[in-house]
């Protein structure tokens, strides 16, 4: 899985188009961050950022961003609508995909030391980066604005996290950053059948956490002793709603910021606005995604909605997302693109992978004079052969009379077949990347003193990848054995076939490995991956005879 992180930067600045086409050349300026999106605004005089890549990618793009605002912006001369502190306002890292927000938070920390000491900007730490509770909200860092920063940077309970503790005339210009951790937000409207703004908000009093002030009898609102608004609390944790009417659309919404999908998911949402709106005689029609979305997210409505209709969820993700898609009315207003919603695919867009290509243009790219594709993707493509026949023998086993007993461990099987042929897949396309990269170096200056050490690694990233292959393809083979062992009898040969082809991607896997090894000076890395190659390829020829030997028994008596 890619290591994705999201950054969603706002800089003060809304107005002058020049400083904002710099700010985002900065962050496009760093290879393998994707800026997905610049979103001004003039009354706020504040524009968004949105760019996603590998974490490291990500925090040198906020830091050159951070450092053109701060050159380009002058908070003396800024007004605007929204809260801000400085030039640089808030910097946010998100955790997307194979990251933790422990990731994020230190990505932040690292971020504002930098910030901190090389830019000379007072740097506060919130969220889950906070390193006391009062700092966790924006809001109160961000009290009294720009505006109380000289006389906030003289209170000790208010010193910076980094950088410094004076209102210098540096810090004059920039104003403070706030940088920190968060957990991705999804803006998510609920379509209804009705113009009535009023209902839409009344859905979302009743849904949103915060929930409503108390009211009695007459409808005044009721107070405490100490004479505090009692709220009533609404019914999804992590969920904020309002009610609002779209003239475009002709109908109202329940207009909804998911801050924490984990804690409610999508389908939750979507499912408690339908309940509530059934009370007030309403219906739900559909409902959209503002905006970019983590795949999980999507992922986890594929998944309750095929489990609500009695269906496995070992399919694959597109079918996810379709069913997604379907459940949630994501396409009611306009058609749901996936690739250009979906985080993940929308990075993967304009990629060009092997795993894209129909099948009788990669065997003929196979077949061409050109290197790569080769032997390493052949292996990985045979793992993930391997992953779909099992997948294919749980899908037929989970609805078959006579088989619910073993139903829900063939699910099981069935989703962790499904993991294993995206890992082969993606092993397909890193095996001719290594490839590439090895080409690459054979081709710099022999002038230049770096290029045996860059050939060196290469080389060796050449043989991890055909190595990782060989690993996994051992985690096939207990597939197969619970596929022969316990699945649709019909499919037994099919079940053998998991083994057979994950047998194929170890053999070729272990051959890839062996030919990069001659090239490589470390002896000890040769040393070392030459024996764990030939244990691993040992046992998984052992444990796929076995099968196919059991198989072939199985059969044979049948017949």
């Amino acid at each position: 899985m890619d290591r994705i992180v999201e950054c969603v930067p706002n800089f003060s600045e809304g107005r002058n188009q020049e400083v904002i086409n710099r700010i985002a050349e900065a962050i496009r300026s760093v290879e393998g961050v994707v800026l997905l999106d610049v979103d001004p605004g003039q009354a706020t005089n504040r524009t968004v950022y949105t760019f996603v890549g590998g974490p490291e990618a990500v925090k040198e793009a906020a830091f050159r961003a951070i450092k053109t605002a701060a050159e380009l912006i002058d908070m003396r001369q800024h007004s605007g609508e929204h809260p801000r502190i400085g030039a640089a306002d808030v910097v946010p890292f998100v955790p997307v995909s194979g990251v933790t927000m422990e990731d994020c938070v230190r990505l932040a920390e690292e971020l504002g030391k930098r910030v901190g000491e090389e830019l000379g900007i007072p740097v506060y730490l919130y969220e889950y980066a906070a390193r006391s509770e009062e700092r966790r909200s924006l809001a109160n860092i961000r009290e009294g604005e720009y505006e109380a920063l000289p006389k906030k940077l003289q209170d000790p309970k208010w010193r910076p996290d980094f950088g410094p503790a004076e209102f210098n005339e540096r810090v004059a210009k920039t104003g403070a950053t706030v940088i920190g951790a968060r957990e991705f937000l999804i803006a998510y409207n609920v379509n209804l059948n009705t113009k009535d703004k009023k209902l839409a908000h009344e859905i979302a009093l009743n849904i949103r956490e915060k929930g409503r002030f108390k009211r009695d009898e007459k409808g005044k609102i009721v107070r405490d002793e100490k004479g505090n608004k009692i709220r009533v609390p609404g019914k999804l944790k992590a969920v904020r709603a309002i009610g609002w009417y779209i003239d475009e659309y002709g109908q109202a919404q329940v207009s909804i910021n998911l801050v924490n999908y984990k804690i409610t998911p999508l389908h939750k949402v979507f499912e408690t606005c339908v309940e509530e709106a059934q009370k007030l005689g309403l219906r739900v029609t559909g409902s959209e995604i503002v905006g970019l979305v983590p795949k999980e997210a999507i992922l986890q409505a594929g998944r309750h909605f095929l489990k609500k209709q009695g269906r496995s969820t070992a399919v694959s993700e597109e079918e996810l997302i379709h069913i997604a898609d379907l459940s949630l009315g994501l396409s009611q207003l306009y058609p749901f693109k996936p690739e250009d919603k979906i985080i993940e695919l929308r990075l993967e867009k304009d990629r060009e992978r092997l795993w894209k290509m129909r099948v009788r243009d990669f065997v003929n790219e196979l077949a061409s004079q050109s290197p790569a594709p080769g032997g390493g993707s052949v292996a990985a493509l045979s793992g993930a052969l391997s992953a779909a026949l099992a997948s294919m023998v749980s899908n037929l086993t989970f609805m078959k009379k006579g088989f619910e007993d073993v139903r829900e461990e063939m699910e099981e099987m069935g989703v962790r077949a499904q993991q294993l042929k995206d890992q082969f897949l993606s092993l397909m396309d890193q095996d001719t990347e290594a490839f590439n990269k090895l080409m690459e170096a054979f081709k710099i200056s022999k002038k230049d003193p770096a290029r045996e050490e860059k050939i060196e690694e290469a080389t060796k990233e050449a043989t991890r990848v055909p190595l990782q292959t060989l690993k996994t393809s051992l985690q096939l083979l207990d597939l197969a054995s619970l596929a022969i062992e316990k699945g649709n009898p019909s499919s037994v040969s099919d079940s053998a076939g998991v083994a057979i082809m994950a047998r194929a991607a170890a053999e070729e896997a272990y051959l890839n490995v062996l030919i990069n090894l001659p090239s490589i000076k470390d002896e000890e890395f040769k040393e070392k991956v030459k024996e764990e190659a030939k244990n691993l390829l040992a046992e998984a020829v052992k444990r796929a005879e076995a099968l196919t030997k059991r198989v072939e028994e199985r059969l044979s008596d049948g017949a």
